[in-house]
């Protein structure tokens, strides 16, 4: 970027006539190599990957072309140019890393002027720290976000390739996990799209989270590749490294300063990955930090005495930091990995950070500290990042020379927390032993954070004094002394936020109700929204196209708020007929995608019941099999004709399972078993299919989500922060069967409650039903009792559930007493269940609901959640490059 010296910018063209000149000699050689070819290989035969085409078009850099010709000429410029194939070789896979080169051509143009116009006007700037992005594919955003599809598809058949197939060829970026990853690149979007000075911060991780595959067992897990060829996204800042230390001592200084010193130092390298925004200029950034080691770590003296593995230490350390998202953190190894990843964000963005803001001066010498505040926001995203704070207070003191008044006083009005979970083992919580081993400077920082903050509640809040114990930093119980990192953001944040009206509710008044009458003002609701881009726009273009036919406008995409216009059509018989054609395009795409990667047939005229995400107990998973056990079940039961009378329904289930975490792992195979079973059943496959999509990710989303009819979001109530992908589905048409839960209460309010399958006991209710439970008052259902005996029975294989059935038995205890209260909800969703098969039989009364809960989505776009944000947080104004 032309703020920052020395910067790669991809950007180097040779002068025209060289251009010329060796674009002559190519395509001499590619019509040589042609006429030696067949005759199907000269017209595109994909193993030679030459196409007749192809050989007619120049290999001329054209960094910002627009015409599909000179845009399929920069990306035969890059196919040469930028090579790494073997020469002659222009196969999808080969075309895509062209393709996303030429595009990242003009993206660079963009970012250079964007963080040119933002160093020259010294906006206020917010920079997002998250330990994950879940981005999904970046060709087929880029080209709808520049506004380029079409001519992108014609440059590309001028080369002899259709763009669905080379967008096929890119591999998701394997940064992040579930919503919170996927929430920040919504976030993202939304920040360059609405022309906000902003930046992102994340780790480049190696192998990502997991690749997940099936054998006998159930779940496997095998490292993600996204890496092993190369992203032609990034852009690696030689100039742009810092040292992070860990380990170490703390030395005393006789003025009284303190200074960190000694232990291990790795570098923080950049890699920016480019953010456009849609139909602007503005190109912002993903910042993601490696950590490596240098040439002076590597001891050459002991690796030529054959001690290879110490002389190369350092860097083997150096290389674990970035190699996984979430390591297993069983071990203390392990706890130390991830300690040292957070840390590792945090310590490298905010020296970045305040690289950047003494690097903008006035004009007038040094900035003065007192004015960081108004220069800079930090937004953790959850507990992750809660670091920031006392290496911020470190940086400050002990390299800038802050008292620690003025230093609170910067921190405490710099930075903000996302709160995303009220799950306590969400809510983290570190060793003490661990910190002082790895951070003892920052340590120090947290004793007297949390002193200060004692000392204020017994001085001011004499009321308080009783709830000191849980309200503190450090819990210093002697079985397991721990730093409770949500309480350290929320003493030292400006702003706390909850992500969904209900949550932010529950924050106040459970979480963090004593700190709300300490800091009334403190707390927020900011309701999580998605990018109406990514998640309508392109992903389901027929759809797309409709909603533009009938609101006369494609404002919509940037004004989500329109899409309630198409309420007054809802009935109208031609929208209907073209949504339902809509839909079912994306119905058979899907259909073909699931005989692709399961070989699984399913009848894209049965009901498309889905649910993805994460697996975890409170979300239900179990709930949602149990009911297709009892369903199967029914069926076998039921004579032919009655069978008729059925809604046929295929159920799909998709998510990854943690490693670590077993019964999240039982209920996957037991998706899998069930399905085994149901799909080859000839008496009832007609009527049920269960499939569990394997290895979910966004660009499977992408497929899933325009496909689905009924959505089920039916975690326990008070549980789901808030869920994004409810609102994905509601864009898109999807009904949504759910509890009163997250974001589900704010979804119901604004699509209309007769369009929304409500079941399920609510959060007020849930602590009482759980202590009936405990008192063994609790009554299962019938239905609940013989789909789990169905399951114990045996037939859908000899794996044994009880471990995972049990865990919904007893009245309380570890393992089992049915926490999440899935006996509790199960006849209300069999009720619910019923009346989505009713609604479903009036297909016209369907797709009005579908209509109508799309043109109730407009709220749940992360535009309006960045506008709140930017407005009530983080003080920040658009900043539109010109």
């Amino acid at each position: 970027m032309v703020a920052e010296k020395g910067s790669h910018t991809g950007l180097t063209t040779p002068y025209a006539s060289r251009q010329l000149r060796d674009s002559a000699w190519w395509n001499t050689k590619l019509v040589k190599v042609l006429d030696m070819a067949t005759t199907a290989d000269a017209i595109g035969n994909k193993k030679s990957g030459l196409s007749a085409k192809s050989a007619i078009i120049p290999a001329v850099a054209h960094p910002m072309a627009e015409e599909p010709t000179e845009i399929a000429s920069n990306i035969s410029y890059h196919a040469q140019y930028s090579p790494h194939f073997s020469p002659f070789k222009f196969e999808p896979e080969q075309a895509f890393y062209a393709t996303a080169e030429s595009l990242r051509d003009r993206l660079i143009q963009q970012w250079n002027e964007t963080y040119l116009h933002f160093h020259v006007s010294d906006p206020k700037q917010t920079y997002y720290l998250s330990m994950e992005y879940l981005q999904g594919r970046a060709l087929t955003n880029a080209i709808g976000n520049l506004d380029v599809r079409d001519a992108y598809t014609d440059a590309l058949n001028k080369l002899g390739h259709e763009l669905e197939e080379v967008v096929e060829q890119e591999k998701d970026a394997a940064l992040g996990n579930g919503g919170l990853g996927r929430l920040a690149s919504c976030f993202l979007d939304s920040m360059a799209t609405l022309n906000l000075p902003a930046w992102g911060y994340g780790l480049r991780y190696r192998y990502g989270l997991f690749k997940q595959r099936f054998g006998k067992e159930g779940q496997e897990e095998v490292a993600e590749d996204w890496l092993e060829k190369f992203s032609p996204w990034e852009v690696v800042r030689h100039d742009i490294v810092f040292p992070v230390r860990f380990f170490g001592s703390v030395e005393v200084h006789p003025t009284g300063s303190r200074k960190w010193v000694g232990g291990e130092v790795v570098q923080a390298l950049a890699y920016d990955v480019p953010i456009p925004g849609y139909k602007t200029k503005n190109t912002i950034s993903l910042r993601l930090w490696e950590a490596k080691a240098g040439a002076e770590d590597f001891n050459l003296f002991q690796f030529n005495d054959g001690q290879y593995e110490s002389a190369a230490q350092l860097h083997f350390r150096a290389q674990q930091i970035c190699a996984v998202l979430y390591p297993g953190d069983a071990t203390e190894s392990g706890k130390l990995l991830r300690l040292k990843q957070q840390f590792f964000l945090c310590s490298a963005s905010l020296q970045d950070i305040i690289f950047r803001f003494k690097e903008r001066k006035d004009g007038k010498g040094s900035r003065q500290w007192s004015e960081f505040p108004s220069k800079v926001a930090v937004q953790l995203n959850d507990t992750h990042p809660t670091l920031a704070i006392p290496e911020l207070m470190r940086l400050l003191m002990d390299d800038e020379g802050l008292g620690w008044d003025e230093a609170w006083d910067v921190t405490t009005r710099t930075i903000s927390y996302t709160n995303h979970t009220v799950l306590p083992e969400a809510l983290e919580k570190w060793s003490q032993a661990v910190m002082w081993k790895l951070l003892p400077r920052h340590m120090e920082i947290i004793e007297e954070i949390d002193r200060r903050f004692m000392a204020m509640i017994k001085s001011t809040q004499a009321d308080l004094e009783s709830k000191i114990s849980s309200m503190c930093i450090l819990d210093n119980n002697p079985q397991k002394p721990v730093v409770r990192m949500a309480n350290l953001c929320v003493v030292s944040s400006h702003t706390v936020n909850g992500v969904a009206q209900l949550h932010s509710d529950i924050l106040k008044a459970e979480l963090f109700a004593d700190y709300v009458s300490v800091w009334p003002t403190k707390f927020q609701n900011k309701t999580n929204g998605i990018t109406p881009r990514r998640w309508l726009r392109f992903c389901s273009p027929e759809l797309s196209n409709i909603i533009t036919k009938w609101l006369k406008t494609d404002q919509w995409v940037t004004n989500l708020d329109l899409l309630t216009n198409l309420q007054q059509f809802a009935d109208d018989a031609d929208l209907q007929a073209e949504w339902k054609s809509a839909k079912m395009a994306n119905k058979e795409r899907l259909a073909r995608y699931i005989q692709q990667v399961t070989g699984v047939s399913i009848d894209p005229n049965s009901l498309f019941d889905i649910q993805v995400k994460r697996i975890h107990e409170y979300k239900r998973q179990l709930l949602n099999i149990l009911y297709a056990v009892y369903r199967y079940k029914n069926l076998k039961a039921m004579s032919p004709e009655e069978r008729k009378n059925t809604t046929p329904r295929t159920i799909m289930i998709g998510g990854k399972a943690f490693a670590t975490y077993t019964n999240a792992k039982r209920i996957v195979k037991l998706v899998n078993d069930v399905g085994a079973v149901v799909n080859t059943d000839l008496e009832v496959n007609s009527y049920l299919k269960v499939v569990f999509v394997p290895n979910y990710n966004v660009s499977v989303a992408e497929i899933l989500i325009p496909g689905s009819e009924l959505s089920q979001h039916i975690s326990t109530a008070g549980m789901e922060a808030s869920g994004t992908s409810n609102m994905k589905f509601a864009l898109n048409g999807c009904l949504i069967i759910g509890t009163l839960d997250g974001a589900n209460v704010e979804i119901r309010e604004e699509i209309g409650v007769e369009n929304f399958f409500l079941f399920g006991a609510t959060a007020d209710e849930v602590p009482r039903l759980r202590k009936e439970r405990e008192n063994g008052l609790f009554k299962p259902d019938p239905r609940f009792e013989e789909a789990k005996q169905f399951i114990r029975s045996g037939v859908f294989g000899s794996y044994d559930y009880n471990p995972l059935l049990e865990s919904l038995e007893g009245n309380s205890g570890y393992g089992c007493g049915d926490y999440f209260l899935v006996g509790q909800d199960f006849p209300s969703y069999m009720d619910a269940q019923e009346r989505v098969d009713e609604a479903y039989k009036d297909r016209k009364r369907w797709t009005k609901m579908s209509i109508l809960s799309t043109a109730g989505s407009g709220k749940f776009s992360s535009d309006r959640t960045i506008s709140q944000y930017a407005k009530e947080i983080w003080n920040i104004e658009e900043c539109r490059v010109p």
